[in-house]
């Protein structure tokens, strides 16, 4: 790839012109990662200065029992399957006091298709939920989930989302979103919503004052150009709608699943992922990365490559622990402060919706915080 296609993507970052699709191509054609770094990691300066974002959070996962059965998914299960599980009410208040001593500030539910739960318990979930700890955001169902609620229930998906909001949802997580091609769907994940319906989904959401996030799950069946489509009809809605408020790549983990010939990316693509998504997502307030599916290294490289949100603590993840991750289920937030301070990054802890809990500053002898 020529030094002068760079060079000229270099000048439109400058600036501040829009990238187009060729441009995208260029980078992800690129071996080059240094100055694509370097050219992520100045949208990011303008965006976030020195601050690294991250958050205290519990992730709860009511069921793994799932009509979907996506080919890339290692945590979904049939019902009769011996590890199939399905969480009652009480099982989740359990799982939300157990971390109350955190200092928790969100709940993020993601969970399987279950054939037979109904709507209600999902709401009466939120609603227990906000009930015993109402200072925690609820971050809860994706795209997917929302578009199968409306499904079993007969309601309309914004009708879906207003009694959800009223039982006390806060914001939507990004998942689901995979890749947003027909093709790439058919092929691995065709029973569940199309692009269409995710992205429809996330419209009606913005539209009633929602917030929400969005993935791409890459390094399966998809081109690199099926890639930066995606990127751009991301983009696209957001121009629309404004509503997203960070973009969340996630590396295909093909252990345990029913793609298990592919090989999970490698570092080098999965920094060049996360700062091309930097450069193309021009109106993307954040960029995170997901230490969970990363590794711990990868992701505090990566502050270096455009990013400035780390997630959170998590505690107790299951899906891509499934599909063979090896990190921890959990961080503390001594560690994630450790991880973003010694990349000369400011760490700043945030809730849900991105409002500064607080900001740490740097000193010689160690982090401390900021007056």
């Amino acid at each position: 790839m020529s030094k002068n296609n760079l060079n000229e993507i270099a000048k439109k970052v400058e600036k501040g012109i829009r990238l187009s699709k060729d441009d995208a191509m260029t980078l992800m054609q690129s071996n080059d990662i240094v100055h694509i770094g370097q050219l992520a990691n100045k949208i990011r300066e303008k965006k976030s200065g020195n601050y690294a974002y991250f958050n205290v959070n519990r992730h709860i996962n009511l069921t793994n029992i799932c009509v979907s059965r996506c080919k890339f998914c290692a945590f979904s299960r049939d019902k009769e399957d011996a590890d199939a599980y399905m969480m009652t009410i009480e099982d989740v208040m359990e799982a939300a006091r157990s971390a109350r001593h955190l200092g928790i500030t969100e709940f993020h539910i993601v969970s399987g298709l279950h054939p037979d739960l109904p709507f209600d318990y999902y709401l009466e979930t939120i609603s227990h939920l906000k009930n015993m700890m109402p200072e925690v955001h609820i971050q809860a169902f994706t795209a997917v989930e929302i578009a199968y609620f409306s499904q079993i229930s007969g309601l309309t998906v914004r009708e879906v989302l207003v009694r959800l909001k009223e039982a006390g949802l806060g914001s939507l997580p990004g998942g689901g979103a995979e890749i947003l091609n027909h093709r790439v769907r058919e092929a691995v994940c065709s029973k569940k919503a199309t692009s269409e319906e995710w992205l429809d989904v996330m419209r009606t959401a913005h539209n009633l004052g929602l917030k929400s996030n969005a993935t791409m799950l890459y390094g399966h069946v998809e081109t690199v150009g099926e890639r930066i489509d995606h990127l751009l009809r991301l983009r696209e809605l957001q121009d629309e709608t404004g509503g997203f408020q960070s973009f969340i790549p996630l590396p295909f983990h093909p252990h345990n699943t029913q793609l298990p010939h592919f090989k999970k990316p490698t570092a080098f693509e999965n920094l060049k992922m996360l700062a091309v998504s930097r450069l193309v997502l021009d109106n993307f307030p954040h960029v995170k990365a997901f230490w969970i599916m990363l590794g711990v290294k990868v992701a505090q490289l990566s502050l270096l490559f455009g990013v400035d949100d780390l997630d959170g603590t998590v505690v107790e993840e299951k899906i891509t622990h499934a599909a063979g991750a090896e990190t921890n289920q959990s961080i503390s937030r001594e560690e994630l402060l450790e991880m973003i301070s010694s990349t000369g990054r400011v760490p700043v802890e945030r809730d849900t919706l991105y409002n500064v809990i607080k900001a740490y500053e740097l000193k010689e002898q160690g982090v401390c915080l900021e007056t």
